[in-house]
């Protein structure tokens, strides 16, 4: 039997002992609460933030414990399937990609499930984006928009509830939402914009309108915590509020720089409950916190034992490990747009990589441009009026990145060339590799891979991540002494090291014929995604016409969405240069398979590659 497969069986066996008779009785366990909203960064006045008109969330950071350093995935799905589970979303590909189905194994429970089999009642209100098939009977009791923890019959039950509060979320700051405000609105021109956004009036209303609804926030979170002390709970109840990815102005959503990871955490635990808590109330904690060591948290202050095969480490209980010296955040795909890259933070450090420095920061996302602020950048673009600080994040990325957190919050001063923080940039390099590995990072696969997936993936000889991370890290560097490398690699027996080889040639842009020759035999790869990366390095090499046959062949590919939307992003970022492939586009759409299981809609990315040759996108919305 292989290492893997008995790894497996024993995560499994771990998983189906009965965990009551792990855990402590019922009959004396805190209540467990979780008040989480959507889409913000710490705009709270406990956070230090002179604007935010928080109250109710101040005084529960001042009778709890404040966590400064905690990040979340870019985004909410692949956040919620961490704190679902235990795990990096990109242990379980595609479950790193926005709106996908993470592969996951049949022993993978939902923890609220360990709760309930320990005594407790779980509820949930009401998001369920896991980006996997969380089995949610097994999990939950109930789970929906009534789901409550009063719904329990027994009033001694323990219970483990979760409130999403939705009234921050991006859509707040589209121009049909309009919520009554409790307060006088924010005065936008006290509002500060980071230099990295241009101070446009609508970028300016957008923080203002942010700020109202925190306020909104705050108001709903007082009531959660009234209904609480009315009901005779909160002193026996430990609550945590915290948000669920990054903030909605641009450059935050979706991105891994601070304003897109970092988010605010506040655990109060009542008297009664305190030899739980890691500190005295009012402390605030500066070791990093990552959404894996959600659930590992929970079980510890019920005590129910941590699973084994958990990625994540309780940051309070009785028995708390030593805290984390880092931890990681992911971006791939979001909806129909493809990325890749990856973060490391500490407590003073953030560093990034970005595995397609090619790609711009900006593309033409559907949802975040709904969203007057984005416009504005775009049309500020367009009339070549940014600064040199807000055009940063409007073009090309470098392929690594790095910032002290304490002395540039905004992320504007990249460090990576500073002789004196080598040491600091080799230390937060090895550690990503290091993550990656640990991990089995399937970000690293193509989406619609055969071996992708958290159980495929591991299959001995299937994935070999160590090469296949050396020759990414390559390929993203861009440097010609790379090419005889790639051109090697693209002939390799595995698939991923072949894709990688593939999308180096593209970054790289340079031609030459042995790397011509080997790009076309591509083109007949028993892989589609190798098929796609190929066509787009030989777009790039100038070889359109070779290129396009093989892209038409991908969006017609209605057995994988993948591919569709894989080819559908090479297609639209050529341009002008894929009109003769219009006709073939639009048959694409007419054909496309329609989402299913939570995945982004293939056809999409293909309706504004043709919108854009038509010319029906309007040039200030879209970059």
């Amino acid at each position: 039997m292989t290492k893997p497969k008995l790894i497996h069986l024993i995560f499994a066996f771990i998983a189906a002992l009965p965990t009551t008779a792990l855990a402590a009785a019922p009959s004396d366990r805190p209540n467990i609460l979780w008040l989480v909203s959507e889409d913000n960064n710490p705009l709270l006045g406990c956070y230090g933030d002179p604007l935010a008109h928080t109250p109710a969330l101040d005084r529960l950071a001042k009778e709890g414990v404040l966590y400064e350093r905690c990040f979340a995935q870019p985004v909410c799905a692949p956040s919620r399937f961490a704190l679902i589970t235990g795990l990096y979303a990109a242990t379980a590909g595609p479950a790193h990609h926005m709106r996908a189905k993470g592969k996951i194994p049949s022993w993978l429970q939902g923890f609220p499930a360990l709760l309930r089999e320990s005594g407790y009642y779980t509820s949930n209100n009401a998001k369920t984006d896991y980006n996997a098939p969380i089995n949610l009977a097994q999990a939950w009791n109930e789970s929906g928009q009534r789901a409550h923890w009063r719904k329990r019959l027994n009033p001694e039950q323990p219970f483990f509830s979760v409130f999403n509060h939705e009234v921050t979320h991006e859509s707040c700051l589209f121009p049909e939402r309009s919520l009554p405000l409790s307060r006088p609105p924010t005065d936008r021109a006290k509002v500060r914009i980071p230099p990295y956004q241009p101070d446009t009036p609508e970028i300016r209303d957008d923080w203002g309108r942010h700020y109202d609804y925190m306020s909104l926030l705050d108001d709903q979170i007082a009531a959660k915590l009234k209904d609480l002390a009315d009901a005779g709970l909160a002193e026996n109840t430990i609550v945590f509020y915290f948000g669920d990815n990054g903030g909605v102005q641009p450059r935050s959503k979706r991105f891994l720089q601070r304003s897109g990871t970092h988010v605010p955490l506040i655990v109060y635990f009542p008297p009664k409950w305190r030899h739980l808590a890691p500190a005295a109330p009012g402390t605030r904690i500066t070791d990093p916190v990552g959404f894996p060591d959600f659930a590992p948290t929970v079980l510890a202050l019920a005590g129910v034992n941590v699973p084994a095969y958990m990625q994540g480490r309780a940051f309070a209980g009785l028995a708390r490990p030593a805290p984390h010296e880092f931890v990681f955040s992911t971006r791939d795909r979001m909806d129909q747009r493809y990325d890749m890259m990856r973060s490391v933070m500490d407590r003073r450090w953030l560093y990034i990589r970005n595995f397609r420095p090619d790609l711009p920061y900006v593309q033409a996302h559907e949802y975040s441009f709904k969203a007057r602020g984005y416009q504005s950048w775009a049309r500020v673009a367009a009339e070549g009026k940014l600064t040199a600080a807000s055009a940063q994040f409007w073009g090309t990325k470098p392929s690594e990145e790095l910032y002290d957190l304490d002395a540039d919050p905004d992320n504007m001063i990249n460090l990576v060339q500073v002789p004196t923080l080598r040491p600091t940039l080799e230390r937060m390099r090895r550690a990503l590799q290091e993550h990656t590995v640990e991990i089995n990072d399937n970000g690293f696969l193509p989406e619609g891979s055969s071996i992708e997936g958290y159980e495929a993936s591991r299959e001995a000889g299937a994935f070999p991540l160590a090469r296949v991370f050396a020759l990414a890290t390559r390929a993203s560097e861009r440097d010609p002494k790379n090419l005889a490398d790639l051109i090697a690699a693209l002939d390799d027996p595995s698939e991923p090291i072949r894709w990688w080889a593939a999308q180096g040639c593209t970054m790289l842009g340079t031609m030459s014929a042995p790397a011509e020759a080997a790009l076309l035999r591509r083109l007949a790869d028993p892989s589609g995604a190798v098929q796609i990366a190929a066509a787009e390095a030989l777009a790039a090499l100038g070889r359109i016409d070779a290129a396009l046959p093989a892209l038409e062949r991908g969006i017609a590919d209605s057995n994988t969405p993948a591919f569709i939307l894989q080819a559908g992003n090479v297609l639209n970022r050529l341009g002008e240069r894929a009109r003769p492939a219009l006709s073939a586009m639009k048959r694409a759409v007419a054909s496309s398979p329609t989402a299913t299981g939570g995945t982004y809609p293939p056809q999409h990315i293909l309706q504004h590659a043709i919108a854009v040759l038509e010319g029906t996108t309007p040039s200030l919305v879209y970059p």
